[in-house]
């Protein structure tokens, strides 16, 4: 196991940092209780000569515990469920998934 993996397991198992979900691969996949690291970052797009801000939601997830994570796949967190829009992405070392995900 490398350094890597071991940090991350250790952050992705802090309850200060990460919540409890559900995920279900396709969107109604067998569910499959998961931790994750849920943000809400602010984006800014523009659009000619206007600027937009735009409030997103984004999820991250080991990919050890949603090894195939795709767009339409579903998340309940909190009683909420979100979808995952777009491709996810996997960061440089193929630990964590990022998704961003919009409210069914």
């Amino acid at each position: 196991m490398s350094v890597f993996v071991g940090a991350i397991d250790d952050l992705f198992a802090d309850p200060n940092l990460t919540r409890e979900a559900v995920w279900r691969a396709g969107g109604s996949g067998v569910p499959v209780t998961v931790r994750i690291v849920v943000r809400r970052p602010d984006r800014v797009s523009d659009f000619g000569a206007t600027r937009l801000r735009s409030e997103t939601t984004v999820v991250d997830i080991r990919v050890s515990d949603a090894p195939a994570l795709a767009s339409g796949d579903a998340f309940g967190i909190e009683g909420e469920t979100y979808v995952v829009q777009g491709e996810p992405l996997r960061d440089a070392e193929h630990l964590i998934w990022t998704a961003e995900v919009i409210r069914a």
